[in-house]
């Protein structure tokens, strides 16, 4: 798995990044680790077997679909699709690769879709996109003409995912790392755009969060936030006393208005509320590529608008704030 990051230290010598180069070696070891992750030789395994074909299209920008079916033969598409299975389930996406529609359990392009209208142009832009899953919104980053795009992810599934995505790219600016923000170390001041979507409820200090995405921005570099919120005023935050959602690691859920306080505390500039969204069963669900409970085994089955555990049910909002 090394080998892939191989073109990293190469890649981020004399620009920006360069601070991250000595951190590389231990970050991926550990992230990395056969020791930690007892399935992570087979899905290596499954990455190392993918076979070479040349993808006579890819697309980014509107959709990511890597190659068409007649790039290569039958045998040869099943084998692909034989192997990406190896990896189920996949969460973030979809993808098309020559001819594979890998569906996934989120239609990660939605979100993509409410959230593009209201960030600054990505041309040319340093992006950090923490807590990116498989890096589906990393390749529409690219796709929106980002310069280089760095993805930060602390699961191995999802890692490996991206790089056997990467396998039929080719040869693009965009990497995964599989650590946390906490991982990489010390703050660098230098991103143009830091994304940090489906990240601050999972944090138990929400407020630290938001300062090291702060600190990771340059002057006048844009924060994309997107979280769960609740309904409320600027005072109203839920704390769950136990799973919200079935999922045991959610710690904050602000209102809107709430979050608004939080970003102008630690220090942005015109902090903003572009988009809020019931997530629905169309957006979230159970498919062949992720078969396990999804977003409608959450909800009370009498009452949609509630979690099995009573709470309202999961509604997304999209924040855009500058940093001084």
């Amino acid at each position: 798995m090394k080998d892939y990051f191989r073109h990293l230290e190469a890649d981020l010598r004399n620009t920006a990044l360069e601070a991250w180069i000595p951190l590389l070696p231990d970050m991926i070891d550990t992230g990395l680790s056969q020791q930690r992750y007892g399935d992570l030789p087979k899905w290596q395994s499954a990455l190392e077997r993918l076979p070479q074909v040349r993808a006579s299209a890819v697309e980014l920008k509107d959709r990511v679909a890597l190659g068409r079916p007649e790039d290569t033969n039958p045998e040869t598409r099943a084998e692909i699709d034989n192997l990406l299975r190896i990896l189920i389930p996949w969460r973030k996406g979809p993808f098309d690769i020559h001819g594979t529609f890998i569906d996934t359990e989120w239609r990660s392009d939605w979100k993509w879709e409410r959230l593009l209208p209201h960030i600054a142009p990505l041309k040319d832009r340093l992006v950090l996109d923490v807590g990116c899953g498989n890096g589906y919104h990393c390749w529409r980053m690219l796709g929106e003409g980002a310069r280089r795009v760095i993805g930060i992810d602390p699961s191995p599934r999802f890692v490996v995912q991206f790089y056997m995505v990467k396998h039929f790219v080719g040869a693009a600016p965009v990497d995964v790392l599989p650590t946390t923000l906490e991982g990489v170390g010390e703050a660098l001041p230098v991103f143009d755009s830091v994304f940090s979507m489906g990240v601050l409820y999972h944090r138990h200090s929400p407020i630290d969060h938001l300062r090291q995405l702060k600190a990771m921005l340059r002057p006048g570099g844009q924060l994309v936030l997107e979280t769960l919120v609740i309904e409320g005023d600027e005072n109203a935050v839920l704390v769950p006393a136990g799973r919200y959602a079935m999922m045991n690691n959610v710690w904050f859920i602000p209102s809107p208005d709430n979050l608004l306080i939080w970003l102008a505390k630690v220090g942005f500039r015109n902090p903003r509320v572009v988009d809020v969204n019931q997530t629905s069963t169309e957006e979230q669900r159970a498919t062949e590529w992720m078969t396990f409970h999804s977003l409608a085994n959450f909800l009370d089955p009498a009452d949609p608008n509630k979690t099995v555990e009573g709470y309202p049910a999961p509604r997304r909002a999209i924040f855009i704030a500058e940093c001084d």
